[in-house]
């Protein structure tokens, strides 16, 4: 039984289509017995609207995501405009943390000519970033999280298979060459399963650091199979990479013990991008009713 006290569980709309209504998505999500859904920068809404939105439902809006390539400086202007948006946008939501990430599934090619969507779950060496393109992504996202806390928002970064920071080699390179009083973590739990980590001993290292999390499982009948065939990032997804919590390998009950030793409180937002129940809702029952049996 978790320990852990002050948190919030959310869920994220990843898990239904994205033709459905958002305010429907919203329902469901309350109806599943979540607090909260992750809030992203919307060209038609307005912090305040989003907010109503939100409590139509009974809902508060959980940390949003904001990715972009870091490594490349022809997009650093727009990544420093992008994130002076979501910083005022987040700020006025209410919330004090947002998930950043790198993107790049098919914008990265690798030394191979692939794309790291291609070689998801399966990433060599040779798949990384140069030493200066780490220099350059240290640097952005440094400069963004200062941004991010000027309005006080702590920008907490995102580990996600597929793009240029997947492996816990490629984690731990990042955060060798970061301020760490500024940069926070807000890890993905089953991305760090599908890339092969120790989710665990992940969360022991670096707990002081982790502000929110994205809650996943990961089946590793899945994840041995593909990476053996050495799948693409969609073949994955197809062949159900995704768990509802609790029924894949990661230790749940091990990471909430590490969280609550470390004094967390905040957003624990459970994600699971594809499902293969019979319905979102479905899927967002099941985790949730997993996280009751740990006491949350």
């Amino acid at each position: 039984m978790s320990s852990l006290k002050n948190v919030l569980i959310g869920c994220g709309q990843i898990t239904w289509p994205r033709e459905m209504p958002e305010d429907r998505v919203l329902a469901e999500i309350a109806e599943a017995g979540y607090k909260g859904a992750p809030a992203g920068l919307s060209a038609t809404r307005n912090a305040a609207q989003t907010i109503e939105l939100f409590h139509q439902q009974g809902l508060k809006p959980a940390p949003g995501y904001l990715s972009g390539d870091f490594w490349n400086p022809e997009h650093e202007a727009q990544i420093i405009e992008h994130t002076k948006r979501y910083a005022a946008f987040t700020r006025d939501l209410g919330c004090t943390e947002l998930y950043v990430a790198a993107g790049g599934f098919n914008s990265y090619i690798t030394k191979s000519g692939k794309t790291r969507s291609q070689v998801a779950g399966h990433v060599k060496p040779a798949d990384g970033m140069s030493d200066a393109e780490f220099k350059q992504f240290a640097r952005v996202l440094n400069n963004t999280c200062e941004i991010l806390l000027d309005y006080g928002v702590k920008g907490c970064f995102h580990n996600h298979v597929g793009t240029p920071i997947e492996t816990r080699a490629e984690i731990d390179h990042l955060f060798s060459l970061v301020d760490r009083e500024i940069v926070f973590l807000g890890p993905d739990t089953g991305h760090l399963a599908w890339a092969g980590d120790d989710v665990t001993a992940f969360c022991k290292e670096y707990a002081s650091s982790i502000k929110t999390v994205h809650l996943k499982d990961c089946n590793p009948a899945v994840r041995k199979e593909g990476a053996a065939a050495e799948w693409d990032y969609a073949t994955f997804s197809k062949h159900g990479i995704w768990t509802e919590l609790g029924q894949g390998c990661v230790d749940f009950p091990a990471i909430f013990g590490i969280l609550a030793g470390a004094g967390f409180s905040g957003w624990l937002i459970v994600e699971t991008d594809v499902t293969q129940l019979a319905t979102p809702l479905e899927s967002a029952q099941v985790s949730r009713a997993y996280l009751k049996t740990q006491g949350l």
